[in-house]
């Protein structure tokens, strides 16, 4: 699903807000462009962060950064292009915490290690998760999707960006917390999972709140529930799925920008100080405006994050009965 207009617009105005940063000199990190890869197709809310954060990088140190879209295989034709790139911080990547947490319980065999193969740089944004519907005459509550997944047991169908997608994921932990049985759809990516689910191929998405909020704002789905303890603060009218309830569908999708492991302390630290300003600044309203909350100042650095969260949707893979492929 392309941007529209009015999120493109929003996107674009804050990366050109002014970030006050050292001179840098002209033989410093970068001297060149800078190719920013994102495993997913164009459109999407991981696609989105990358070009703000792109734009804004290439104000601020004075060289292009240029975001390069390779989609498919759940982030495994994309992700190892980073891991097997010289660290010279020249290739980046702006990633879905899936590819990098989910994907090591989901398939067999990775071609990159999510753990050891990347410098991690910071977490940029961490986005609620909504369930959107298209038909809300037949699924106006979370009650109704559930009485209609236990009344056909494995025909309710949900899309998703790939199999051990957050929305992958979400979907695997309804399944799990209330007993209902679902027909997982998987695509290339967000965008073509919404696309789908406006056109009425499948019956429900989970979603990043930032993907979906354009298309329920303008009354083309249906929010039936986020999947958090409290209420999404860029969409306090959407109630949680705790309060039509289901408790135990708690889960948010972050996006965090890396480089190849090995990549120079100082270049990872000149990136993170960049980003950090933009995310403390101005930006914050406009991001959460969109539905992302910036999240620089998150207390755990962002490897452990990934350490911790791979060993508890291992647990949760396991209890759903999925097979690695």
């Amino acid at each position: 699903m392309p941007i529209t207009r009015s999120l493109f617009a929003a996107l674009a105005a804050i990366a050109t807000l002014s970030v006050s940063t050292p001179a840098l000199a002209q033989d410093a990190y970068p001297s060149r462009p800078v190719k920013v890869i994102v495993a997913l197709p164009a459109g999407g809310s991981v696609d989105m962060v990358a070009r703000l954060v792109s734009q804004q990088l290439a104000a601020d140190l004075g060289q292009p950064f240029v975001v390069d879209n390779k989609a498919g295989a759940s982030g495994q034709i994309g992700t190892p292009l980073v891991s097997r790139a010289a660290p010279d911080g020249y290739t980046l990547m702006v990633s879905p915490a899936s590819f990098l947490t989910t994907n090591k319980s989901i398939f067999k065999t990775l071609p990159y290690n999510p753990e050891t193969d990347f410098a991690p740089v910071t977490k940029l944004v961490n986005q609620a998760m909504v369930l959107v519907v298209r038909d809300k005459s037949r699924f106006g509550t979370v009650a109704d999707v559930l009485a209609a997944a236990k009344a056909n047991p494995g025909k309710l169908t949900y899309a998703s960006s790939g199999d051990g997608s957050p929305q992958h994921l979400a979907g695997l932990m309804f399944e799990s917390r209330t007993g209902a049985r679902l027909l997982h759809i998987p695509y290339k990516g967000g965008a073509p999972a919404i696309t789908d689910l406006i056109g009425g191929v499948v019956d429900m998405v989970f979603a990043p709140l930032p993907e979906a909020l354009p298309h329920i704002r303008g009354g083309k789905l249906h929010p039936v529930g986020v999947l958090s303890d409290k209420r999404a603060v860029s969409a306090p009218e959407i109630p949680t799925l705790r309060e039509g309830g289901v408790d135990g569908v708690v889960l948010s999708a972050w996006i965090g920008l890396l480089a190849p492991a090995k990549t120079p302390r100082p270049i990872l630290e000149r990136l993170d100080k960049s980003v950090k300003a933009l995310l403390r600044g101005d930006a914050k309203a406009r991001l959460l405006e969109v539905g992302m909350e910036p999240s620089p100042d998150d207390a755990k650095p962002l490897g452990q994050v990934i350490a911790e969260e791979t060993r508890i949707h291992a647990d949760l893979v396991k209890a759903a009965g999925l097979v690695p492929q």
